[in-house]
């Protein structure tokens, strides 16, 4: 390290390296000098030596300010160090710039800080060299370019306080602790310097283990490297597909409003293709098949997945996630409860009993919250009542039954409120993320209906505190119009239910989701958004259900949003498997069995699959004339539907009948 004398040591914690960094820039770019770890301090040095020797020949140290700072213990040793030096003030040898809302204690009170909380770009920028009035005329090595993205040059890094315009990674998490060492990891993994293909990083572990908050916290503590970041729902297909038309939206492309998916899937891989400097975010996806064809082929960003499946090395980088370490739990139980006064020890010792699993952390942590309780009392609470707790279910075998009674304690404290334990019920059943609350409350009213025989409705009071409940208890985590529920969470609320009441649940949801999905899909755009958002909890449920008729509707409902996007290959096995069902449920002859055959002639006629379409016309054409009559009108569709088969053949003698009888029918 340059051993001449600096103008400021810029001390910060490394959740907070883009600002420091940012800091850094700013000064030096109006002539002061500065000593900063991200570029002074190198890996074969003594770490604890150059950190002492910058505090010595610095003039002044600026503190980046944040809550991370305040916690963190090297962060307080320079701070302190530089205090005693001058602890009223007088000499202006500490200088804290404060980056994010925090609360200074005891004697730290008095310090007056540069503040750049909510300010633009410009105005920190002016307001923070307004502050530093001595300009020192010296240099020393360092990097000719942006920290950020390598290979993109910028003039200057982009102000940390600002998020890029095409943006929508989740809410930053403001209690997210520790695995400083693993994001820098995966920092380093993913701007190693190789550009000769995409850059992908794949986050795996146990469910709960917290792989999406640190893909999350990835996105905003590296933010500036970034001119695009965008997340993207990865378990199913369809909020695949709902995700990336959002994006092409946002990227205002020509073939956003298209009506094939394909289209609008491809425009968007164009463009990534060749644009640089973003990011995307598969969050939970199943394995490399289900997402290799949305990637992008060039090597202009980066691609973060986060999977419970190990087995990412076909198409990129594994790393696992495992739990934290018993500091990081530590403080993250201290922090989360408020009681950061605490001794060590009751925390250690929970933290210790719950496996340092972040999911399992963050559950005891709410229910210390809501109960207003102290981290002794929940450890001894959970220490009597755990063996009890557990013979009360049966939790799976894929995970720790240390979760299973942490969220036994909370079923059970949720159900004293009105429609929380329902809600949850009908929670587990779908898809994890994005849940309309719209459709849950269907479902409640649904079952009160089913119970009292009566069309009843939800109390719209009632229906909220349900959702405050759960909310309360970390249980599910909560939207505008939706909410998310985590998998875990799922699985043990259907170990709870039972096989009898699960089916009832199943039945009840069957029906909402047949109510709210649009049977138009084929041939109205205006529902389409609608069907997306239902489609992933429509396939969630046809997994877990018996099959019935309303099975059978609702399939055929999917299958005509996805013909009238022209996804042929989807919507086919959605008609055949309602087709079966009718068949079987119904009997062969019955209307809606023709009903059926018509969908799929339809979509095989579509794909120019004739000779196959042909035949289930014919059949559907001699149903409906044998169970409705030969002059019903619906008969009169049929014999147009086939008649224009055969004209699109060229077999215009056997289509002209056709059309005759259609005609006068």
């Amino acid at each position: 390290m340059d051993q001449e004398k600096k103008d400021f040591f810029i001390s910060y914690t490394v959740a907070d390296q883009q600002w420091a960094e940012w800091i850094a820039w700013q000064l030096e770019d109006a002539g002061y000098t500065t000593v900063l770890q991200a570029w002074d301090f190198h890996s074969s040095s003594n770490f604890v030596q150059d950190m002492q020797t910058a505090l010595e020949k610095a003039q002044r140290t600026i503190a980046v300010l944040s809550p991370r700072y305040l916690q963190s213990a090297y962060a307080r040793a320079e701070w302190s160090a530089v205090f005693a030096e001058d602890p009223t003030g007088e000499k202006g040898i500490l200088i804290p710039v404060r980056i994010e809302p925090c609360e200074l204690k005891g004697l730290h009170k008095a310090i007056v800080y540069i503040d750049l909380v909510r300010k633009e770009r410009n105005d920190a920028q002016a307001f923070l060299l307004q502050e530093l009035q001595h300009v020192l005329e010296k240099s020393r090595r360092k990097p000719k370019q942006e920290p950020g993205y390598p290979g993109e040059f910028k003039l200057e890094p982009r102000y940390p306080g600002s998020l890029p315009d095409v943006w929508n990674i989740l809410r930053r998490n403001p209690n997210f602790t520790g695995r400083d060492q693993l994001l820098q990891d995966l920092h380093a993994s993913l701007t190693d310097g190789n550009h000769t293909a995409l850059t992908q990083q794949a986050l795996h572990g146990l469910g709960g283990i917290g792989k999406s908050q640190l893909a999350i916290e990835y996105a905003y503590r590296y933010s500036t490297s970034y001119d695009h970041a965008w997340w993207i729902r990865a378990e199913e297909d369809a909020s695949i597909i709902t995700d990336y038309a959002a994006l092409a939206t946002a990227l205002q492309l020509p073939e956003k409003d298209a009506e094939e998916q394909k289209v609008i899937i491809e425009s968007v891989r164009r463009w990534l293709n060749t644009h640089h400097g973003w990011l995307l975010v598969f969050d939970n996806a199943r394995d490399a098949a289900s997402i290799r064809h949305y990637l992008p082929d060039s090597s202009g960003g980066h691609v973060l997945i986060t999977s419970r499946n190990p087995d990412w090395r076909t198409i990129g980088t594994p790393l696992q996630v495992t739990v934290w370490e018993s500091d990081e739990s530590i403080a993250f139980l201290k922090q989360r409860t408020g009681q950061d006064q605490q001794e060590n020890r009751d925390a250690n010792e929970l933290a210790d009993e719950l496996g340092d699993l972040p999911l399992a952390l963050e559950q005891a942590a709410a229910f210390i919250e809501k109960r207003h309780i102290t981290i002794s009392e929940y450890l001894n609470l959970y220490r009597t009542r755990r063996k009890d707790l557990l013979d009360r279910t049966t939790p799976s075998d894929d995970y720790p039954d240390t979760i299973v009674t942490i969220w036994v304690m909370a079923f059970e404290a949720i159900r004293e409120v009105p429609l929380a334990s329902d809600l949850l019920f009908f929670s587990s059943i779908i898809a994890p993320d994005a849940i309309p609350k719209d459709l849950i409350k269907q479902a409640l009213e649904q079952r009160v209906d089913d119970q009292d025989h009566e069309e009843q409705s939800i109390d719209e009071l009632d229906f909220h505190d349900a959702i405050d409940a759960l909310c309360s208890y970390s249980l599910i985590s909560p939207d505008t119009d939706t909410f998310s529920i985590h998998r875990l969470v799922q699985a043990v609320t259907q170990d709870r239910m039972g096989p009898e009441a699960m089916a009832h649940y199943r039945k009840e949801m069957l029906q909402s989701l047949l109510a709210q999905f649009p049977i138009e899909g084929y041939n109205t755009p205006s529902c389409w958004p609608l069907c997306a958002q239902l489609l992933p909890h429509a396939e969630k449920i046809m997994e877990i259900s018996e099959p019935s008729v309303s099975m059978a509707s609702l399939l055929n409902n999917m299958g005509n949003y996805y013909h009238g996007r022209a996804s042929y290959a989807e919507a086919e096995p959605l008609y055949r498997r309602a087709l079966l069902i009718k068949e079987e449920q119904l009997g062969r002859e019955h209307p809606d069995v023709a009903t059926s055959l018509n969908n799929l002639a339809l979509l095989l006629d579509a794909q120019g699959k004739f000779g196959e379409a042909e035949p289930l016309y014919r059949r559907a054409l001699l149903i409906k004339e044998e169970q409705l009559g030969r002059e019903h009108p619906d008969v009169a569709t049929s014999l147009n539907n086939l008649a224009l088969l055969l004209d699109a053949q060229g077999k215009f003698g056997e289509a002209e009948p056709l059309y005759r009888r259609a005609l006068l029918i």
